[in-house]
C-alpha cells in the first residue's frame, strides 16, 4: 500500500472547513468508510485518510459532522459513549 500523507498546510486548510456551510454532497459517508483492522495502527490511520478525504468534516448518513482531535485525549468511540450516556 502506497502512504498517503496530508502536510500541515493541507491539514490546517481542511479544519477551515465549515459544516453550517459546506455542501453534503461533497463529504464522505463514514459508514462507506472500511479499515483493514489487520493492518499496523500507522497504516490503518493512512488508509482512513485517504477514504475520508477530510478527516475533521464528514457525514454520517444526511447528517454533516465536523470533529476535532486532542493527541493523547480521548478516542472518538469514548467521547460517542459518554454523549450517549449522558443523554
Amino acid at each position: 500500500m502506497s502512504g498517503y500523507e496530508l502536510s500541515e498546510m493541507d491539514l490546517q486548510e481542511l479544519k477551515q472547513v465549515d459544516v453550517r456551510t459546506v455542501n453534503p454532497d461533497t463529504l464522505v459517508d463514514i459508514r462507506e468508510i472500511e479499515i483493514d483492522r489487520t493492518l499496523p495502527k500507522g497504516e490503518r490511520m493512512q488508509e482512513f485518510i485517504r477514504q475520508i478525504r477530510n478527516p475533521y468534516c464528514f457525514r454520517v448518513g444526511k447528517v454533516s459532522v465536523s470533529v476535532g482531535y486532542a493527541e493523547g485525549g480521548a478516542t472518538f468511540e469514548q467521547r460517542m459513549e459518554h454523549y450517549l450516556q449522558t443523554l
